[in-house]
């Protein structure tokens, strides 16, 4: 699969099935994330990768009612890190950025390896942070839920949430949001 296959295939599913996290799965996507550019290559992005049953069991706790569907992952990775790690440069900031980028590269390659990689929003932070140790300084920034696509769909999916499951929800169109040259307003 090249970059463009994968960017197509990424999907946020929310059906899963269980599959096996290796150290070697966790090694790979970091290493995928660790290769991201990032501003004067601060590489501001942390990652707690959670595989372990019980630990999966305390996040779940930090999941919104609206991600329940996520009690079903192999894997939840929290993303986070903080704005003095890298370049503040005027009123740019650019820490969530670079985070961003090196997370889509995760992402990305997780898609690759047949893996379903949902980022959410969807979380109580300050619960997070107390189940994984993560300093008060630190910013949660997503959860990327992992597992395997399941070709059920969960019984615990809203009917919105079953209808993205079999249809890609629509995307803005190009002339929405791509400029030439110059930016026009609406």
């Amino acid at each position: 699969m090249d970059v463009k296959e994968a960017i197509g295939s990424r999907r946020a599913y929310r059906s899963l099935e269980p599959v096996e996290i290796t150290d070697e799965i966790v090694e790979d996507l970091a290493t995928h994330a660790q290769l991201s550019p990032s501003c004067f290559n601060n590489q501001p992005w942390r990652y707690v990768f959670v595989y372990d049953p019980e630990m999966l069991k305390n996040m779940h706790e930090a999941l919104s009612k609206g991600n329940a569907w996520a009690n079903a992952a192999s894997m939840i990775i929290a993303v986070f890190g903080k704005e003095d790690e890298d370049c503040v440069i005027g009123p740019r900031i650019y820490y969530l950025f670079d985070i961003g980028m090196a997370t889509a590269f995760l992402i990305l390659r997780a898609t690759e390896l047949g893996l379903v990689a949902h980022p959410i929003a969807g979380f109580d932070e300050d619960k997070v942070k107390e189940i994984l140790n993560i300093p008060q300084e630190m910013r949660v920034i997503t959860l990327v839920i992992v597992g395997k696509r399941s070709e059920s769909i969960s019984d615990v999916l809203s009917e919105k949430q079953i209808e993205q499951e079999s249809n890609r929800p629509p995307r803005k169109n190009l002339n929405e949001f791509m400029y030439k040259n110059q930016y026009t307003a609406e």
